[in-house]
């Protein structure tokens, strides 16, 4: 068995059904591999949450999910900042988790 020069991540991302097809396309322009698109529901609630963290209601989302070699995954979160605004509320939440092992 070889071993591999860069590690791998498990990217997990969410963020509205309009951001779709960009997020895609920079997946792919940064070499992601398996990506797996899920539509789903937000259960973010009109009340307390929405007065504490200032977040609007919004039920259409996606839910994102690829493997990425690991010495990308910082690039990648950074351009998610800067092209789709994640660092700032109601739009996109994402994380890498380190694989060590992966059986095909």
């Amino acid at each position: 068995m070889t071993k591999l020069e860069h590690g791998i991540d498990f990217l997990t991302l969410i963020a509205g059904r309009k951001y779709k097809e960009g997020i895609l396309k920079l997946l792919l322009d940064s070499e992601c591999h398996l990506i797996d698109v899920v539509y789903a529901k937000g259960s973010v609630k009109n009340g307390y949450f929405k007065d504490m963290l200032g977040l609007v209601p919004e039920e259409k989302k996606v839910l994102i999910t690829c493997l990425i070699a690991d010495n990308l995954s910082s690039k990648l979160l950074d351009q998610l900042v800067t092209k789709f605004n994640f660092d700032k509320p109601n739009t996109g939440v994402a994380f890498v988790v380190p694989v060590d092992k992966l059986s095909l």
